[in-house]
């Protein structure tokens, strides 16, 4: 991509586009579209624009085009990839204005939804039907519907419903020159022709930009049960992980929670455990009443084996504090320290209790702070070093670590990212993780649907730039 300079023409002619109210162009009002929810990343844009609707973001991909200015995709900017960081200026096209839920159909157990909703939002709509959406990242709060498309999001409770891919219907996605496609439709099955539908799901808006999504929902279940297990050591935490879904027994979370976070559990458990312990497991199982009896025994049984306390949550409102205490995790350790690279890495179930003792190992001997916490029902990790970017060696040695945590991941038969996504963070290691062919034949891909490179430049590969 050739150099390129926004001039006040151009911002002029974003103005007839999306109108005056909808264009930021001054760096007061741009600086907070030049990060992410990292704080390893940030670039200021020339401009964001913010549209309403899906002929507003086709002008504007058009107008981008013919200038060959960068334009970034951006929902609530909750991603810890540096995938919504305009690395490059240009555009930054914010979705969060588009954020209406078209329709919710109980017959048809689906929903449509413009890119700009807030997933609990979405989800608080869907629990007034008895539905809901099965994908729950931790940024519920804050993401759109947009974004956990583009990143194919996860959660805890995709050990047992499985990720955002499993429940794209239908998508409309505006293209690099302002073509609108429409994609899928409104049946759970759908054989027609090549599956471009998942191009786009998890194509971190290198591809296009999603203007209207169709979303397979399912009945909200009628029972749950909340089972919290304390560990004095991590790798046996780990271990019981494996025992558990090797029983047969398949829970909808498995979280695990290491004792960084264990202020956050204090009055729920005896301040004498949590004082000399190392892990807490949250595990939910759901589904028929009777059935969630019988399996919430079983992972007690096997929990009671290896832990030093094992309680089974007596209402929903015990399980909640449970939850909301895991929920805080990322926050918490964030304010633990000036700087933190969190990780997104996921390793074979029974690798587990391995990548723990030698990412534990990592820390050691680099001298850096390290907390554990993820979705570990189904080896995914985000092992979080502690550092400060103002210390330059405390922080050289923080990122050796974390190259190294990656390399043990991938050494596993793990892969690079359970569920953040490439972006700018993990660029370097690509070529490790993914057959050479493959990565070729990605890019020949954005040849076709973006030849002039203009959407999310810089992210993915390090040697995208034509």
């Amino acid at each position: 991509m050739g150099v390129f300079v926004i001039t006040s023409k151009h911002i002029q002619q974003l103005c007839r586009i999306v109108g005056r109210e909808n264009v930021l162009a001054t760096v007061e009002e741009m600086v907070a579209y030049s990060y992410d929810a990292t704080n390893m990343w940030q670039h200021l844009p020339d401009v964001v624009v913010l549209p309403q609707s899906t002929g507003q973001i086709s002008e504007i991909l058009v107008f981008a085009n013919e200038n060959r200015i960068p334009v970034t995709p951006r929902g609530g900017g909750t991603n810890v990839s540096g995938g919504s960081i305009p690395i490059k200026g240009g555009i930054v096209l914010c979705t969060t204005r588009m954020s209406r839920i078209i329709e919710v159909n109980k017959t048809n157990l689906n929903a449509t939804v413009e890119p700009g909703v807030v997933l609990q939002d979405f989800q608080s709509a869907l629990a007034q039907e008895g539905l809901f959406f099965p994908p729950d990242p931790q940024s519920s709060a804050g993401c759109t519907m947009g974004g956990v498309v583009a990143e194919n999001s996860g959660g805890p409770s995709c050990l047992k419903y499985g990720v955002t891919k499993q429940y794209v219907l239908g998508l409309e996605v505006v293209l690099a020159d302002g073509k609108v496609m429409k994609l899928g439709g409104l049946t759970p099955k759908n054989r027609t022709g090549y599956e471009l539908m998942m191009l786009f799901t998890g194509s971190e808006g290198t591809l296009g930009i999603i203007s209207r999504i169709t979303l397979r929902l399912l009945p909200a279940t009628r029972a749950n049960k909340t089972i919290v297990a304390v560990f004095s050591d991590v790798a046996v935490a780990g271990e019981t992980v494996t025992a558990i879904i090797a029983s047969s027994v398949l829970p909808s979370k498995v979280e695990f929670v290491d004792n960084w976070t264990f202020e956050k559990f204090r009055g729920l458990l005896p301040d004498n455990i949590l004082d000399s312990s190392q892990v807490i497991l949250l595990i939910q199982v759901d589904g028929l009443p009777q059935t969630v009896e019988a399996e919430a025994q079983q992972v007690v049984d096997i929990c009671k084996s290896s832990a030093r306390e094992v309680r089974v949550a007596k209402d929903k409102e015990e399980a909640d504090r449970y939850w909301q205490a895991r929920t805080s995790h990322f926050s918490d350790i964030s304010s633990r320290a000036h700087t933190i690279v969190n990780e997104d890495v996921s390793v074979p179930r029974d690798k587990i209790a391995d990548f723990i003792k030698i990412s534990q190992e990592s820390a050691k001997r680099y001298d850096v702070p390290i907390s554990f916490a993820g979705h570990v029902g189904d080896g995914n990790f985000h092992p979080v070093v502690l550092t400060d970017s103002r210390d330059k060696e405390h922080y050289q040695r923080a990122l050796k670590c974390v190259d190294e945590i990656i390399e043990t991941a991938l050494s596993l038969g793990g892969v690079l990212s359970g569920e953040h996504g490439i972006g700018l963070e993990k660029q370097r290691f690509l070529k490790k993780a993914m057959d050479p062919l493959a990565i070729d034949i990605m890019k020949k891909i954005k040849d076709v649907l973006d030849p002039n490179h203009i959407l999310n430049p810089g992210k993915i590969w390090e040697d995208m730039e034509k």
